[in-house]
């Protein structure tokens, strides 16, 4: 891996919200380097130069921070972002021994087309997208790659189909998915619903037939109670005449 050097001022007095907003509107990142054995240092950095190195070096550059107490060998551990601007606001510099092997986190970059999206139609989930590493300082890359011009739908690629250089062990569980091809499946469209086989319309149009028919059956078994209580009705009217 490329070392890269930069510059650093060491940061003293007050460390209030004010001070820091106003290093942070003249482009300066302020930081802190520790560990090692070395004592927690408070430092600024420009954060033209920061970005610059992790650009060229990507986001485990081995920077070789030059101030007027040193120089310290170390990696950007952290580095604190604006949540709308996404301008660096805070740094944190690890301290490195290049001898010694330390655990980082690498991306993981896909390379060529898988049929499965390209002739099947399926569609590719990304689940893993870095890997944990262990390895000495200079052993780690700027990403790893994996090839998927190979991958079919329904098929996935594991942690242990990554390829990592020599004496770098990759600390992730081997039987991990990373990347898969998935099936697109349609859902049935609401008219297609409705006319298949045991839609409720034909039921409620012969439930509705049906009542018709038992309602004519009624008013003709009505009409036929009805004949009786005129005769009846008719009958005193008959006899009242007579009596006269």
């Amino acid at each position: 891996m490329e070392e890269i050097k930069l510059k650093a001022e060491i940061r003293e007095g007050s460390g209030s919200k004010k001070a820091l907003s106003d290093l942070r509107k003249s482009r300066l990142v302020p930081g802190v380097v520790y560990g090692g054995s070395g004592s927690n240092l408070t430092v600024v950095v420009s954060e033209k130069e920061l970005l610059g190195a992790l650009k060229t070096g990507g986001n485990n550059a081995i920077i070789h921070l030059k101030h007027s107490k040193g120089e310290d060998t170390v990696i950007v551990k952290a580095l604190q972002r604006h949540v709308v601007t996404s301008q660096p606001i805070h740094a944190d510099f690890q301290r490195i021994d290049l001898k010694k092997k330390i655990e980082v986190k690498v991306p993981l970059h896909l390379v060529g087309e898988a049929p499965g999206v390209k002739l099947q139609g399926g569609v590719l989930e990304h689940v893993l997208r870095e890997f944990k590493v262990r390895g000495l300082p200079n052993a780690i890359p700027q990403k790893l790659d994996l090839d998927i011009s190979k991958l079919e739908i329904g098929k996935a690629l594991h942690v242990s189909d990554v390829a990592a250089p020599a004496g770098l062990e990759v600390l992730d569980d081997a039987a991990h998915i990373v990347v898969t091809i998935v099936r697109i499946v349609e859902e049935a469209a609401p008219e297609a619903a409705a006319a298949a086989p045991g839609a409720s319309e034909p039921e409620l149009v012969a439930t509705k037939g049906k009542k018709d028919e038992e309602g004519a059956e009624g008013a003709k078994a009505d009409a036929k109670g009805a004949k009786p209580d005129a005769k009846a009705a008719a009958k005193p009217e008959a006899g009242k005449k007579e009596g006269k």
